[in-house]
């Protein structure tokens, strides 16, 4: 087998499986590990999967720009912030972490709703900013360009100041095992404060996302109190979050472990 087929056999397991392990790819396709583990070195440099110990997972849709996330899956994401945004009630302060379906979430909050909004995403509080009910708190730091967002000493000092009634965390990677990750440290930085200011924290994950990971850990899966994502996300994709505990919610499914 040519290394451009052996490398394109790993990619077509990895998209059906989720994973893969170097020495069942070894065994499977009669090279050394050595071998292997250069494919899935060269694989990564790629973009096309996140190394981790023992083999491989799939990276996340997240790694496009802004613009171009913006247009991927919307009918899900809106699904998505329909329904994370019933768990947003009148007098909460709450901490809404920039993103496409973030984004979304704040333009599903009623009109009527008296709350308020902390974020670090300038698309976010711009969206907000004819809400008539809604006070806007905008976290001050650097700005990543890629995804929108304020990071930086700046912005974790600033919510170290802040005890949310609930944080909706947007979820560049989530996997039962290695957790919620991203493809910026500095991010991360930010959504572990994020988390560690909010009473409970809400997890959005749109289906192509789950099951990956990213090179940056932001929490173990522990840290979510509810997993939202769309109705079309399968059970069968979900049975490993469910056995850790977390509530998912698909717009009018609620699943309890």
């Amino acid at each position: 087998m040519l290394t451009a087929e052996r490398r394109q056999f790993i990619l077509e397991i990895l998209r059906r499986d989720k994973k893969v392990l170097s020495s069942e790819l070894s065994a499977v396709l009669k090279v050394s590990e050595d071998t292997i583990r250069r494919d899935l070195r060269e694989l990564a440099e790629s973009g096309f999967l996140q190394r981790v110990h023992g083999g491989a997972l799939l990276t996340s849709p997240a790694l496009a720009s802004y613009a171009d996330r913006q247009k991927q899956a919307p009918k899900e994401k809106e699904a998505i912030a329909r329904a994370a945004a019933k768990l947003v009630s009148t007098g909460q302060v709450v901490i809404l972490d920039g993103g496409t379906t973030t984004l979304q979430v704040a333009r599903h909050l009623p009109l009527d709703l008296q709350a308020t909004i902390v974020t670090n995403s300038p698309p976010i509080a711009v969206a907000l900013a004819e809400h008539p009910n809604i006070e806007v708190v905008m976290l001050g730091g650097q700005l990543y360009k890629k995804a929108l967002v304020n990071v930086g000493t700046t912005t974790v000092e600033a919510l170290r100041m802040i005890r949310a009634d609930l944080c909706m965390l947007g979820v560049c990677s989530l996997h039962p095992e290695f957790g919620i990750s991203v493809q910026n440290l500095n991010e991360a930085h930010v959504k572990r404060a994020m988390i560690a200011g909010a009473a409970e924290v809400v997890g959005l994950v749109t289906e192509e996302k789950l099951d990956t990971a990213a090179p940056y850990v932001v929490e173990s899966i522990h840290a979510l109190t509810y997993l939202v994502t769309a109705p079309t996300v399968s059970d069968r994709l979900l049975t490993s979050y469910k056995a850790l505990g977390l509530t998912i919610i698909r717009d009018q499914i609620i699943t309890n472990s």
